[in-house]
């Protein structure tokens, strides 16, 4: 009976979750009550007090059922013995952004966490997250750079730190936009073009092993 009722509590705190995705991409999160969450998923308001302290901790625990595209990356960590750290960050790049266009659920959070929620004061902890992963993320973007660029004895044209910054916006907005109209452009091929346009805007002149070259057919009707 025990084991029960865990394995109800458990699928009743997936169901809260399923519901508060579905609600907070329609409405938005400032929109989205408590209340409509529980009717959403067939459950007592009490019921997620059960398992929520309020709706930033639902939100988290929604966050933390994926892994979303930046912070994979961001998991990706640089070791001064890769062969090659651009190439690691382009490989980390494609498998996000594959991710975002392959996976249902990572779109749908993703949406939500940024063009759906509103850092108010009760979402702090909310903001806090994505500061972190921000962070985190463009940190490993610095060491990559760093390294790429003593080893390719390149002079970085800014500080290792504003070119990471440039990077992680690169992929950021790239995500945004296409989230807006996931018709407009290819996603995947478009970050693979717009990173190597922007490494060689940092000194890197060689296209990453691994990647086609840009034709002069393509370059003629760019």
């Amino acid at each position: 009976m025990a084991r029960r009722t865990k394995e109800e509590a458990l699928a009743t705190r997936h169901r809260l979750l399923d519901a508060a995705e579905l609600l907070f991409q329609a409405q938005g999160v400032s929109q989205t009550t408590l209340q409509q969450i529980a009717q959403q998923a067939g459950a007592t308001r009490g019921a997620i007090y059960w398992h929520f302290k309020d709706k930033a901790d639902l939100f988290n625990a929604m966050m933390e059922r994926v892994i979303l595209p930046l912070e994979a990356l961001q998991k990706a960590a640089i070791s001064p013995f890769i062969d090659d750290p651009l190439a690691e960050i382009e490989d980390g790049m494609v498998h996000a952004l594959t991710l975002m266009t392959t996976d249902p659920q990572v779109r749908r959070v993703f949406d939500v966490a940024t063009h759906k929620v509103e850092y108010t004061h009760d979402m702090a902890s909310v903001q806090q997250r994505h500061l972190d992963a921000r962070n985190a993320c463009v940190s490993d973007f610095e060491k990559a750079l760093r390294l790429a660029a003593r080893r390719n004895h390149v002079k970085l044209p800014v500080p290792g730190h504003a070119a990471a910054q440039g990077l992680h916006a690169l992929i950021s907005g790239l995500i945004q936009n296409w989230l807006l109209d996931p018709e407009a452009f290819d996603l995947v091929l478009t970050g693979r073009r717009t990173f190597r346009v922007y490494l060689a805007g940092l000194g890197f002149a060689r296209p990453l092993p691994g990647t086609p070259a840009v034709n002069e057919a393509e370059t003629v009707g760019a």
